[in-house]
C-alpha cells in the first residue's frame, strides 16, 4: 500500500481510535475536513449511533469569513446543539488530522460553545 496522505491519516486515525471511544455519557466529536468543508458529529461508540451531526454543508449554516473562521462557527454550532440534548462532556477525535488550523479552530469554538474536553 503507498503511503500517501490519506493512508497515513487512516492509520493515524485508526492509532487514536484504539485508544478512544464516547459512550452515551460522554460521546466523540469527531472531526472530518475535507479542502473545502469540514463536518463534526457527536458519536456513540457503545451504541454505534451519531447522536447529531453539523458542518458547513448543513442548512442552518451561513458562510462569512474564511475557512477557519467558518469551523469555528461550526464549532460553536455543534456545542449549542449539544447542550440543547443535554451533552456537555465529549471525548475530541481529530480523525488523524494535525491539530492546527482548522481542527484547532473547530475545537476552540466548540470549548466557548460549552462543551468540555
Amino acid at each position: 500500500m503507498a503511503n500517501t496522505k490519506v493512508t497515513r491519516r487512516h492509520k493515524i486515525s485508526k492509532r487514536i481510535r484504539g485508544k478512544i471511544s464516547g459512550t452515551t455519557e460522554r460521546p466523540r466529536l469527531a472531526v472530518f475536513r475535507s479542502n473545502s468543508e469540514i463536518y463534526a458529529q457527536l458519536i456513540d461508540d457503545a451504541t454505534g449511533v451519531t447522536v447529531l451531526a453539523f458542518s458547513t454543508r448543513s442548512k442552518g449554516f451561513t458562510r462569512n469569513g474564511n475557512k477557519v473562521e467558518q469551523s469555528k462557527a461550526v464549532g460553536t454550532e455543534i456545542a449549542k446543539l449539544a447542550l440543547g440534548k443535554g451533552i456537555e462532556n465529549v471525548v475530541f477525535d481529530r480523525g488523524g488530522f494535525l491539530y492546527h488550523g482548522r481542527v484547532k479552530a473547530l475545537a476552540e469554538g466548540a470549548r466557548e460553545g460549552g462543551l468540555k474536553f
